[in-house]
């Protein structure tokens, strides 16, 4: 269990370069990019660089698409290529109405005879060295679990690896995930198979490896605000026990995520996009709703800084 490759899932509006780097700071083993859409990539390529450039630190790299079209997925997939990611990862997941509207993320899981087709036409767009892998969920709603024929179906088109979060798009992300519908899956296919979905903690890392056998874990949602994740479960699957984290490296993390961020964007977009990602530092700790109004009143990267320092010195810490 020592070994068990660890991805960080692609997250819309939170999984940018700042927060990539930073996460490989903290061991992680795959990036991947933020969700792309495949028909805006091959509109205005330029508009969309930014979601998909990435630097040579960050491999193993893979950039996630969505779409309804096999062709357009197909073209958007060649595009990529040009920008030599390690992997080529393709939303079948997404339970965001938007994107469910127009066929897309996890609508495709209704209609697995076009999300076969997608799956054929990219992987003949792509190199043969370029791994292809698919994550879907368990189904459409409780009704409707299809998660077993459906991640047989993406193996018999192509994909390399597949993932599965195995709660339905009706469940968008309430309620529990069902690691055993994982279990299944990994039993069925003869690919490698990650499991994804309420790891947040050394501890339950180690149980769904235990309940699902899975050959990788992605982490998402856990991740935010706690880059760490990575390196305490790498550390209890190896020696059973991990450091838990102290206020110093928290200040130090947060301060650092802020500093990466400037080295991609202006600073006024990353005041505003910081806010949301620095309150994820202070999610259930005392003092996490004054620190978060003022980072949502801050106008500068400095009184960020100023904000956090006061916070973890202050009374309020860990």
């Amino acid at each position: 269990m020592t070994n068990i490759p660890l991805y960080l899932a692609p997250l819309a509006g939170y999984s940018d370069q700042a927060f990539r780097r930073l996460c490989k700071d903290w061991q992680v083993d795959y990036l991947v990019s933020e969700m792309v859409s495949a028909d805006g990539l091959i509109r205005d390529q330029d508009k969309t660089r930014a979601y998909v450039t990435f630097s040579e630190a960050e491999r193993p790299y893979g950039v996630q698409i969505f779409g309804s079209d096999p062709a357009v997925m197909a073209k958007a997939a060649a595009a990529l290529t040009a920008f030599n990611p390690d992997f080529i990862d393709i939303n079948m997941g997404c339970p965001v109405r938007k994107v469910v509207k127009r066929g897309a993320g996890s609508a495709l899981m209704k209609d697995p005879a076009c999300a076969e087709e997608i799956v054929r036409q990219v992987k003949k767009a792509i190199p043969a060295s370029m791994t292809l892998s698919v994550k879907f969920r368990s189904g459409w709603d409780s009704k409707s679990l299809n998660y077993l024929d459906f991640g047989l179906r993406m193996q018999d088109a192509g994909a390399d690896i597949i993932c599965l979060h195995p709660r339905t798009t009706a469940q968008v992300f309430s309620g529990q995930s069902n690691w055993e519908h994982i279990q299944k899956l990994k039993q069925a296919i003869s690919i490698p198979l990650i499991g994804n979905g309420d790891v947040d903690s050394p501890e339950s890392a180690a149980q769904m490896l235990k309940v699902a056998a899975c050959d990788a874990i992605m982490i998402g949602r856990g991740a935010l605000g706690r880059p760490w994740l990575f390196t305490q479960i790498k550390q209890y699957l190896a020696e059973g026990y991990y450091h838990p984290i102290t206020k110093a490296q928290i200040l130090d993390c947060a301060l650092t995520h802020i500093d990466y961020a400037l080295l991609y964007k202006e600073e006024y977009v990353v005041v505003r996009e910081m806010r949301s990602q620095l309150c994820h530092y202070a999610k259930g700790m005392p003092g996490s709703k004054e620190l978060r109004e003022k980072i949502n009143h801050s106008g500068s990267t400095q009184e960020l800084r100023v904000h956090l320092r006061q916070w973890l010195s202050g009374k309020h810490g860990v």
